[in-house]
């Protein structure tokens, strides 16, 4: 019987990484990224890796940010917004925040919809559910009318309490459905808050027949290899069950690496991480304490996405983060990036601009000859005539401005991971700092120094960690509803029967897949507050009296104080997931460098001394001794990323190939 090719594959927005396990080996590879056609970089690479997509035991699971991208550039299809007489405003007010508070002359930012393509209708509910005014026969006809006349591509219905009672949402949604692609509020995000439900369908419809295109696509080259697409969430969903959950899919591939990180903690043995992904174009920073966190408070762009997803934050700093230099003469890194097209200077594909890649390279932090285990060569001429016309404006040298070009994306990332840390009580020297991602290792240490952390790992396969995040991950199902009750009257036996809908629905979409139901576990939550407030915690659900007192407990472990005031049961949400065998990386015991390292010429700073070239061994990582540990400088090569360790670090190889690295004393 032959053995099944899992292969995960992670798209960026510089590379498009792969990673196949077959017969218990681990095999590794890149392409640049194509984002005008993202399936092209992935035939590529498939061919190229030798894989038969109708050799009959090939699965593919996919990190995609096609939807992520066109959410963020504002480049979904034209959409109309339906939703009640009187309310066609909502999306544009928002919850009326500003930006920037002290701003008198803020930036005019367009409204996700168009006026003339809000549109009002009859079908308006109470906040009991009843009925206060019908959708009538005319009321249909008259929509159907403006629709026609508009010609949208998608529809968005987010019709007020439709949480309680669906039955206007659906007529409508009938009606549409001949004219145009029809999302619902009560199928999307079944949940009060008629602005975040809003925004949640109206990006549902806006990206829906973007992603539905390029699954088909996608679908259509890989068959019949069925292909399962990662979740925001961090768990995987069928590729025909995706087409319909643009939403759920925004952070797609950040969620990958989430997962991967759980994965490798649970095998390391180590709960407490903070973790930061640095690819060509974004960095995701993310806190793990023993397993992935997820929110319904996350945002892209700004717009907030109340849909369950990974607990991230995002920066516009990466390999590809354009360096220059403003108006007063000061230096900048990012948010604009090169991406792969034309990409950083040293790439040699026509690229210009000084980025962050060109200052490794400027350094030989990079080396022409190994990057990408010597399959991408690197035109270094490029990066110093890039990075030395940006010298010259700031009076520098060549080497001293990639260096103050490296301090500010150091600097950039410092921020994000004490936003994702301190500001939440969390002390970052408590914590391991896991990084990966393409850029990744070439910056762990000026990070772990600047967030006084003294302990950091570099994954193996952590170019391409991401795409291991997907073989890892599990079919998953995150669903929610609004119960709005007073926890302590609630009725039990009612809440039950909305748990059981939830967990049907589940049950059914993973069935669907292909799932066993035993193989499927679930896990009930809900999320209370203090009658008058307005956000929630999320806590397990224990029974009404029991729940009661575990969420007084988690306000005061969380906020420091209570109330004595009676507890809103406000969302029942359930987590389901399907149990599977844990993938097996291959371990080693290898305890000798096979040949003489080669030493390099490396600037770097030695203590608080200036920069300086010092002689620098060029290790590979598949030849490194295990568990000896080695001082730095030293740097680190491999077929998808390249390791940096400072002088004042040391590092060491286990067993798994994961390089671990202590602050030396």
């Amino acid at each position: 019987m032959t053995s099944p090719l899992l292969l995960g594959v992670d798209t960026g927005g510089t590379f498009t990484d792969f990673i196949l396990l077959r017969d218990g080996n681990i095999f590794l590879h890149k392409v640049l990224s194509t984002p005008d056609a993202p399936e092209r970089a992935i035939l590529k690479g498939i061919h190229e890796m030798g894989i038969q997509p109708s050799c009959g035991h090939l699965r593919v699971i996919h990190g995609t940010t096609v939807a992520t991208n066109a959410a963020l550039e504002r480049k979904g299809v034209k959409t109309a917004y339906v939703t009640n007489r009187g309310l066609k405003d909502v999306l544009t007010i928002g919850r009326q925040a500003r930006a920037e508070l002290y701003n008198l002359q803020p930036e005019v930012i367009p409204p996700p919809v168009s006026p003339e393509l809000c549109l009002e209708t009859g079908g308006r509910l109470d906040s009991e559910g009843h009925v206060i005014e019908p959708l009538s026969k005319k009321d249909l006809e008259l929509l159907i009318k403006q629709i026609k006349t508009l010609r949208p591509e998608a529809v968005a219905i987010n019709l007020l309490f439709s949480y309680i009672d669906d039955q206007f949402e659906q007529q409508l949604e009938k009606a549409i459905k001949p004219f145009a692609y029809v999302c619902r509020s009560s199928a999307v995000l079944p949940e009060i808050r008629e602005y975040e439900r809003g925004i949640a369908t109206w990006y549902n419809a806006y990206l829906g027949p973007l992603v539905a295109s390029y699954f088909h696509r996608l679908h259509q080259a890989l068959n019949p290899a069925p292909v399962s697409i990662m979740q925001s969430s961090g768990g995987t969903i069928s590729i025909d069950q995706a087409a319909d959950k643009a939403a759920n899919l925004l952070l797609s591939g950040p969620a990958g690496g989430l997962a991967a990180a759980e994965y490798m903690g649970k095998l390391v043995n180590c709960e407490k991480m903070l973790s930061f992904d640095m690819g060509g174009t974004s960095t995701d920073v993310a806190l793990i304490d023993g397993g992935i966190k997820l929110t319904s408070e996350g945002r892209i762009g700004q717009y907030p996405i109340a849909l369950p997803m990974v607990d991230m934050h995002t920066i516009g700093a990466g390999g590809g983060s354009i360096a220059y230099v403003d108006s007063a003469g000061m230096l900048h890194v990012g948010p604009e990036s090169a991406g792969a097209n034309p990409g950083p200077a040293c790439y040699g594909q026509g690229g210009l601009k000084a980025t962050v890649t060109d200052a490794n390279a400027v350094l030989g932090r990079l080396q022409p000859d190994s990057f990408l285990g010597g399959k991408m060569h690197l035109d270094k001429s490029s990066a110093l005539s890039a990075i030395g016309a940006l010298a010259s404006e700031l009076g520098l040298s060549t080497h001293e401005c990639a260096q103050g070009i490296l301090d500010l994306a150091n600097e950039h990332m410092t921020r994000a991971l004490r936003v994702i840390s301190e500001q939440r009580g969390h002390d970052p020297a408590e914590y391991q700092l896991l990084g990966f991602g393409g850029a990744g290792g070439l910056h762990i240490c000026a990070l772990a120094d600047s967030i006084g952390m003294t302990k950091a790992m570099v994954p193996v396969f952590g170019g391409v960690f991401s795409a291991l995040g997907m073989l890892a991950a599990a079919s998953a199902r995150e669903l929610s509803q609004s119960y709005l009750k007073l926890l302590g009257e609630a009725d039990i036996n009612d809440i039950e029967k909305h748990f059981e809908s939830l967990e049907s629905q589940a049950r059914s979409e993973l069935s669907a897949e292909g799932n066993s139901v035993e193989s499927i576990t679930i896990e009930r939550t809900v999320d209370c507050r203090y009658r008058g407030q307005s956000f929630t915690l999320n806590l397990p659900w224990f029974g009404t009296e029991e729940t009661l007192s575990k969420f007084h407990q988690l306000h005061l472990s969380t906020y420091g104080h209570n109330f004595e005031l009676g507890v809103d049961l406000v969302n029942i949400r359930i987590s389901a997931r399907v149990q599977k065998q844990p993938i097996e990386l291959p371990t080693s015991n290898q305890q000798e460098i096979t040949g003489e390292p080669v030493n390099k010429e490396i600037w770097t700073r030695t203590g608080q001394s200036e920069l300086e070239e010092v002689q620098t061994p060029l290790l590979h990582r598949e030849q490194m001794p295990i568990d000896q540990w080695q001082k730095g400088p030293i740097l680190i090569c491999e077929t998808s990323a390249t390791i940096w360790v400072d002088p004042l670090w040391q590092c060491k190889k286990d067993s798994y190939g994961n390089l671990l690295l202590e602050k030396i004393d």
